[in-house]
């Protein structure tokens, strides 16, 4: 495949997470139709419908690069090009009424050498603040536009932290006793459901840090690059499972700080 245009794919998609996050407040106040629940989360038929119309959009200007996506997978994943997308991240929060969900849209390369796909460009749109992030590897992030920066914030007393965690028993056993720690040390910790979201509040210097144990490749791989190109620290080593990974996110000071090591284990 040719070489892709990163700024003729940035508008693709920013064209289809608007699209998606369309359907999204289009959909806001109506009955939402459940594919799955189950005791940790919920899918939506909605998640399904806004992959299709993300796809869609991207296949006009770019019909053979794959997608990877968390409501299914179309084409090689092994491809020089692939894209990665969360149609609705924070489906739960969605459900229940809560405005804290965001569409996540990356384009990823395969870089040979490692026989790994690094994120070329990232868009994390939120449809009910009109919130848009956006970058391009070697380039700067930008909400809606304007350039910005992590958080300069070095004490562990002074930083807002978000947690995530999913509830099964292993990981609670393990998630929990560093919650509490955490929660002693920093000033304020934030659990607040939409990974994506997260990424982009610690990209634009609203929240200090991210951590989350076992969380997939289609959560972070726009707001990760999004981290790192606005001058903070984005660790994400691979766990067992597909498309998994540990990972903190920060201002580049705080991690070492916190030894969170136990944690990504």
């Amino acid at each position: 495949m040719k070489t892709v245009s990163t700024s003729q794919a940035l508008v693709a998609a920013v064209r289809a997470a608007r699209a998606a996050g369309k359907i999204m407040r289009d959909n806001w106040h109506k009955p939402k139709r459940v594919n799955l629940a189950d005791a940790h989360d919920i899918k939506l038929e909605l998640d399904v419908h806004c992959q299709k119309v993300i796809e869609k959009i991207l296949r006009v200007v770019f019909p053979k690069i794959p997608l990877l996506g968390e409501e299914g997978i179309s084409g090689d994943m092994n491809a020089e090009y692939r894209w990665v997308v969360d149609p609705i991240d924070g489906t739960v929060n969605y459900f229940f009424g809560v405005p804290h969900a965001a569409v996540s849209i990356a384009l990823q390369q395969l870089v040979t050498l490692h026989s790994s796909h690094v994120t070329l460009l990232g868009v994390i749109y939120d449809p009910f603040t009109g919130e848009m992030w956006t970058v391009i590897r070697g380039g700067q992030t930008r909400l809606n536009g304007k350039r910005v920066r992590v958080s300069n914030r070095s004490r562990v007393g002074d930083a807002i932290v978000a947690i995530g965690f999913s509830k099964s028993r292993q990981n609670l056993e393990i998630s929990l006793p560093h919650l509490n720690r955490l929660a002693r040390r920093v000033k304020k910790i934030r659990i607040m459901g939409s990974a994506a979201l997260e990424l982009a509040y610690v990209a634009c210097g609203r929240l200090d840090m991210y951590v989350e144990r076992r969380i997939n490749l289609w959560d972070i791989a726009a707001g990760g690059l999004m981290i790192e190109c606005s001058g903070g620290e984005f660790y994400a080593p691979p766990t067992r499972g597909k498309f998994r990974h540990a990972m903190v996110a920060d201002n580049g000071l705080l991690r070492r700080k916190l030894r969170l090591g136990g944690l990504l284990k």
